[in-house]
């Protein structure tokens, strides 16, 4: 399984927006579990274990977030 790491988010400029926006306020402890909440929300979504496995390995590498 490939995944996509090029961006491939249209507006992906307001989207980040929007997720910092959601981190307003909150403090330390509450912005995590809100990414734990956001990540176990799409991985739902998305619902391919293969998938998702490659995601965990990239991510563990380092690879970081799409740009």
């Amino acid at each position: 399984m490939t995944l996509i790491t090029t961006p491939n988010i249209p507006d992906a400029d307001d989207f980040y927006a929007e997720l910092l926006a959601t981190h307003q306020e909150l403090s330390l402890a509450d912005s995590h579990a809100l990414n734990a909440q956001l990540v176990l929300i799409l991985s739902n979504h998305i619902g391919d274990l293969g998938v998702l496995r490659a995601a965990l390995r990239l991510a563990h590498e380092g690879f970081g977030p799409v740009r």
